[in-house]
Formats: structure tokens, sequence, C-alpha cells
């Protein structure tokens, strides 16, 4: 449910790290978090973004806020959905309740985001995770990735973190 999570991830709902070089508080330093984000991908009004694993939709409601953003978010979580949609009521912002490797073959967006979510993917499924991600951008498109990563390869999991804080998941390193 979404108790825990309002608790733990301020206002913003966003459930990765924030950016906390001039931030006072949580919610500052994802503000930050987002506007960076924004601004790494360069942008612009109209622009049509997609959000790989969008949670609640906190990067999609800044983009569309803040940069008049078209948006369009993917997860698997049906909690997620229906709050996320209540949170961006009014904003062209879209939920899919769905998995990413169900994402069409679109080529029509101008930025693809993925903010914590690659952790889930696992070794086995990266190629094919980059590879939507290149189908569904334009070809002059940007893509962020931001993940918690690991200094060394591993195709497993500490049996702690498997067990209590990310079931199935993987820390991708930098190679």
């Amino acid at each position: 449910g979404n108790k825990l999570y309002e608790l733990m991830l301020g206002k913003s709902m966003t459930y990765t790290c924030g950016y906390w070089k001039k931030a006072k508080n949580l919610d500052d330093a994802q503000t930050a978090k987002l506007d960076l984000v924004c601004k790494k991908i360069g942008l612009k009004n109209g622009d049509r973004v997609l959000d790989i694993g969008c949670g609640w939709g906190g990067f999609m409601k800044y983009a569309a806020e803040h940069y008049g953003a078209r948006c369009v978010g993917i997860t698997v979580s049906t909690e997620q959905v229906e709050r996320g949609r209540n949170l961006t009521n009014g904003l062209d912002v879209e939920f899919r309740l769905q998995d990413y490797r169900d994402i069409p073959e679109e080529n029509e967006f101008d930025h693809v985001v993925s903010l914590g979510m690659f952790e889930h993917v696992g070794y086995k499924n990266y190629a094919q995770f980059m590879n939507i991600v290149k189908r569904t951008l334009k070809p002059t498109g940007l893509f962020l990735l931001q993940t918690i990563g690991g200094n060394y390869s591993s195709r497993g999991n500490d049996p702690w973190i498997e067990k209590y804080i990310f079931p199935n998941s993987m820390l991708p390193s930098v190679k």
C-alpha cells in the first residue's frame, strides 16, 4: 500500500535519491533532482517523455507542471497508477499499467527517463531494456537512466537485500 511510502518519500512520492547540493530538506532535494533531470535531457514545452517505472508519477507531474511536457508513464503497480492519476489530474500525463517489455514500438518520444527502476530489470534483461529505449526514442532523443549501482559485477543480490528490501533485484555495475 501507499501509507508507508507517504511517510518516507516526501510530498513528491519520488522513490529515488534526491539532489542535496543546495537542499535543506527531503522535499527540496527531490524537487532539485526532478529539475536536474529535466535540465539534463533538455526538456522543452511540448516534448513527449516516456517514464519507464514511473511510480506515482512524481517526475511526470513535475515535468508537466514546470516544463509543459507531455508524459506517458509505465508501472506494474495498480496502487501507483490509481494514486498517480489523482496526483496528476488535469495535466498531460498518462499512466499505463503494463510491463516495460510490453511497450509498443512507437519511436515517438523526445526523451525516455527511468529513475530507480533499472535495479529490478536484471542482467539477463539489460539488452532488451536498452533496445526498448532505443526503439521508443526519436533519433535525436535523449535517455536518462538513474540507478543504484555497484563497483563490482554480480549476477545476484545480497541475501538480506533480496529478502527484505528488493526481492528479485540486482544492482548493475559500471561495467
